[in-house]
């Protein structure tokens, strides 16, 4: 599931999972900011894939830099999942990488604007 996590940057699942793998996560995202060898090497032991090892530390790890934490968020679903009633809940990444994105096309387009 952190495989799934890191790659879409949100996930649905269910309440237990998501505060399971919030923990193994943020060990992750903070190898990613340590950024040397044997850290790229722990990562890969548990994503056992080199392009993900790549996204975390090339990507994922600098929109972190000067945090102290708090790296995944977990939001409750109002609706339990159907069949046998488990509480749902999304969990994501604090900073994404579409918000990135978005606040840098504004930008260019505010300045247009202006001028």
């Amino acid at each position: 599931m952190v495989r799934s996590l890191l790659t879409y940057e949100h996930i649905r699942t269910t309440e237990p999972k998501a505060k399971e793998l919030r923990s193994s996560c943020e060990k992750l995202i903070t190898l990613a900011l340590r950024n040397d060898l044997h850290s790229r090497r722990l990562a890969y032991k548990t994503l056992e894939n080199h392009g993900l090892v790549k996204k975390l530390f090339d990507e994922i790890g600098p929109r972190y830099e000067g945090g102290g934490g708090g790296y995944t968020r977990i939001i409750k679903l109002a609706e339990p999942r159907k069949g046998d009633c488990a509480p749902m809940c999304i969990i994501e990444l604090t900073k994404r990488a579409e918000a990135e994105e978005a606040a840098a096309t504004e930008a260019p387009a505010e300045e247009a604007q202006e001028a």
